[in-house]
């Protein structure tokens, strides 16, 4: 049975805290941690199974899953899920220090170790993917633990070899966390948000520590990079020296009905021990700055290569070479071009390329959004009303139903300079933390008219909000483990369903927005490996998306800077939704007339979030028991 008492390394730094996290241990206060979860679909067995076997088999999956929560606490508070005997986590921050890295790439090489001594042939369908999946998932994060330098993702999509950059590091993960995943409804959960707050200074010393290292071995970020990075952190310096800033206003907002020094104890944190250590990470920056180049890509830094192709297979799933990928993106955009060629002619923009025409269109201001305040208003309720009508088709794509409970937030202001245009993502396991959409919001000149709807598609319904309750109706360690190229190809698989399902009939203009928004990630592919592969330089990637695809300087200058410091990420949008699409079109092929698409749909997210070789033999699966 699963150990469910706190590691010893239990101590935070605020003692009544501390205090309240062993009273609520030794009270016993929580119940299940997952009463009353939907059980999901399963595939039938391809064979004879054992259920005793198949029970083994999930309490492993289980234990393994509260085993790397326990390094990720953060994840539990996300999920909804730092309950009962698990309440403990509520109260910590993962460890970002050398030794907390190391710690848990112990314990994936431990538990890989065990799936790996695991006959799963008597296990059902389902079963068997979650167990490839943890290894994939596990395997694929140790090598990347074996760089010299970086932070690794753990089934998920940020990796890095910049600790602490412009969209990377505790001092924007853990402010956006607190505010937004940090449940507050009771003192209980003000102490640990005082407790978690008493941490993030042990956070970014741990950080520091790594940075340092890297820096060490010759690792410096590109200049423009760590200009980004020193202007917001320097910003949040500022923000946290005002009373605590957002820190403490985020506490103090919803603990106006809880008796308690709330705001005296944060802004006690903040000032003592938070403010000194993002000025020690704000002295690393600027010292670092003075040794910078502007060289964006990884080749030309100290294990660049070796690092490049890791992040580029941990990407995409796959070890298609960044030379194949530079060329699949060029001839996929041209294809894509092809179709938007008519459309632009019809609209009267005949002369010049695909990308001339789009800029010309994008200066349209019928399809610009007010400037200040006012845009940002007509921006978010466009969305929401975007959502309704998205959510309302969904009975057309799917058997089976999730509510797609989506939150639309404005990023944070310290965030936005750093920021892509939007992200989202899934809420708690149980629906009380709805999904977000974060849109950014610093300018409205990021956005238009005919490309937001696509944008809703892609982070919200039917895109990583929706795909992301199917997955946490999954066993919890399928809920944590994702890919870059499932995520983001059905992100964009999103899109595309939007587009059949009649999100842009009958206006042309919107349907070069969607087809702009495919483009896009074609030229990712070409971008992301011209910048790491191919020697480009930052305005040669700036001037290829412009150029091109006839997007915003505005938009693809924070693109092309994301590609520098998340080496890799950016192909696995494209190459994801070319295997959803070639094994849609397999199905349909083997079907015949028994094809369903909402078949089709639900067999590819009831599968979960997997790598796409896993993906390839889900839908082999539901072929088989489709033709019975």
């Amino acid at each position: 049975m699963q150990d469910t008492s706190p590691p010893s390394n239990l101590d935070p730094r605020r003692p009544f805290s501390r205090r309240k996290a062993l009273n609520l241990l030794a009270a016993g206060t929580a119940g299940a941690a997952f009463g009353g979860l939907a059980k999901p679909f399963l595939y039938p067995a391809s064979g004879a199974t054992t259920p005793a076997a198949d029970g083994a088999g999930a309490a492993l999956l289980d234990d393994i899953a509260w085993r790397y929560l326990e390094h990720s606490p953060g994840g539990a508070t996300g999920l909804g899920i730092d309950t009962g005997p698990h309440k403990w986590m509520r109260y910590r921050l993962e460890d970002r220090s050398p030794a907390g890295i190391q710690a848990l790439a112990e314990t994936l090489r431990e538990d890989l170790a065990r799936v790996e001594a695991i006959d799963t042939s008597a296990f059902d369908h389902a079963t068997r993917t979650s167990f490839e999946v943890v290894k994939s998932a596990y395997s694929t994060s140790l090598e990347g633990f074996a760089q010299p330098y970086g932070d690794v993702a753990v089934g998920s999509w940020r990796n890095t070899p910049y600790v602490v950059i412009q969209n990377v590091g505790a001092y924007l993960d853990t402010p956006r966390f607190l505010d937004a995943e940090h449940p507050v409804h009771d003192a209980e959960d003000a102490d640990a948000y005082i407790a978690r707050l008493g941490q993030m200074d042990e956070q970014l010393d741990g950080e520091l520590e790594r940075m340092q290292s890297a820096a060490g071995q010759g690792l410096i970020a590109p200049d423009f990079l760590l200009d980004r990075a020193i202007a917001q952190m320097t910003s949040t310096i500022a923000d946290a020296r005002d009373n605590g800033g957002g820190l403490v206003k985020s506490l103090v907002k919803r603990t106006s009905d809880i008796p308690g020094t709330w705001e005296k104890d944060a802004q006690e944190v903040v000032s003592e021990e938070i403010v000194p250590a993002l000025e020690r990470q704000l002295a690393e920056l600027q010292r670092q700055r003075g040794l910078a180049t502007g060289d964006p890509g990884m080749r030309d830094r100290p294990h660049g290569s070796e690092f490049y192709n890791w992040a580029l297979q941990a990407s995409t799933t796959t070890r298609v070479p960044a030379d194949e990928i530079h060329q699949l993106g060029q001839e996929q955009l041209a294809e894509l071009h092809g179709r938007m060629d008519p459309i632009l002619k019809g609209l009267g923009y005949t002369k010049g390329t695909v990308g001339e025409r789009m800029t010309a269109l994008g200066k349209d201001p019928r399809f610009m959004f007010p400037e200040g305040d006012p845009g940002r208003k007509e921006i978010l309720s466009f969305i929401q009303h975007r959502i309704d009508w998205v959510r309302a088709q969904m009975p057309r794509a799917f058997r089976t139903l999730v509510p797609g409970n989506v939150q639309v937030r404005r990023l944070p202001l310290s965030e936005e300079p750093g920021a892509p245009t939007a992200y989202g993502g899934a809420g708690s396991k149980d629906g009380t933390i709805p999904g977000k959409m974060w849109i950014n919001l610093r300018t409205t000149d990021l956005h238009r008219k005919y490309d937001l709807p696509t944008l809703v598609h892609h982070e919200a319904i039917p895109g990583h909000v929706w795909q992301g309750e199917y997955a946490n109706r999954l066993p919890l360690i399928r809920s944590i483990l994702a890919f870059n190229a499932y995520s983001e190809g059905w992100a964009l698989y999103g899109e595309q369903l939007a587009d059949e399902l009649g999100a842009y009939d009958g206006n042309p203009v919107g349907q070069l927005g969607y087809l702009q928004s495919i483009a896009f990630r074609a030229c990712r592919m070409v971008v992301d490996t011209g910048l790491h592969s191919k020697g480009w330089t930052r305005e040669q990637a700036v001037r290829f998306f412009m150029e091109k695809n006839g997007n915003k300087r505005e938009e693809v200058v924070n693109e092309v800077d994301r590609y520098c410091s998340w080496p890799g990420q950016a192909c696995g949008y494209k190459m994801g939704h070319n295997q959803i699409n070639r094994q849609r079109a397999r199905a349909i092929a083997e079907l015949g007339q028994a094809y369903d698409l909402r078949d089709f749909d639900q067999a590819v997210v009831n599968g979960g979030n997997v790598p796409l070789d896993v993906l390839e033999g889900n839908i082999t699966a539901y072929i088989a028991a489709t033709k019975g």
